[in-house]
């Protein structure tokens, strides 16, 4: 077995810290820290609908999600500035948005609209994944302050969403894959998962080598184990609803 650089063993996941409330104005908020991964996750409420939910009794969940300049060890120049989006940008917002939705009941969330902002401050890998996770807590945080300020009479969130990656590097399966492994990964897969232990999202690439069902089905428990873990911790930080 290889000796992984940060001394994790092969089904172990990079320390996760999570601090709430970290935005006074949003109805949710969250740093989320996976390793050396942080990412600030916001939910904004709005009372207003796209156009195809118009008088449907039904709400939306969305999200949008940006990486700062130097976020990484090269500045990268903002995509406002360059005037659109990066293919993986809108993947990646496209994959955080769909997640969270799985988490929610449109109809009981009413006509209203919650984003969630996903804006990475530093990358070492995981940035999707990281999140995933931690927008479903600030969707939860948002969803609490709703109840609370009986804007909402039922909680309308029915499954904690969580992400994980897991890959095979040097021939040895792993969960949670920093930068430096990622990038060397023969095989490379990003997994959401809701506390039923249903998948949402299964992203999985062969990089530089093949792999077998026998290999995805191992890498999809070691995700599952994972996120079970990740989704104690989401809840701890919560609270009750």
């Amino acid at each position: 077995m290889m000796v992984r650089e940060d001394g994790r063993k092969n089904d172990e996941t990079r320390k996760l810290k999570i601090t709430k409330n970290v935005n006074m104005h949003a109805e949710g908020s969250v740093l989320i820290e996976c390793g050396n991964t942080k990412v600030i996750c916001t939910a904004t409420v709005s009372e207003k609908v796209p156009s195809f939910l118009k008088n449907s009794g039904k709400g939306w969940v969305t999200a949008e999600y940006s990486m700062l300049p130097r976020a990484t060890a090269e500045r990268n120049a903002r995509e406002a500035v360059r005037g659109k989006l990066s293919g993986r940008t809108m993947e990646i917002q496209r994959i955080i948005g769909r997640s969270l939705r799985a988490a929610i009941d449109p109809e009981i969330l009413g006509e209203r609209v919650i984003t969630i902002d996903c804006d990475v401050i530093q990358a070492d890998g995981g940035t999707r994944t990281t999140a995933i996770t931690g927008g479903y807590i600030a969707l939860a945080l948002a969803v609490k302050k709703l109840l609370e300020d009986g804007v909402i009479e039922e909680n309308p969130l029915i499954a904690n969403v969580a992400s994980v990656s897991v890959g095979i590097l040097q021939g040895e399966q792993m969960v949670d894959l920093k930068y430096s492994e990622d990038s060397m990964a023969d095989v490379d897969m990003n997994v959401a998962m809701n506390d039923k232990g249903e998948f949402i999202e299964i992203q999985g690439t062969g990089e530089k080598n093949t792999f077998t069902r026998r290999e995805m089905n191992a890498l999809l428990e070691l995700a599952e184990n994972a996120i079970r873990k990740i989704i104690r911790q989401q809840n701890k930080a919560i609270g009750g609803i």
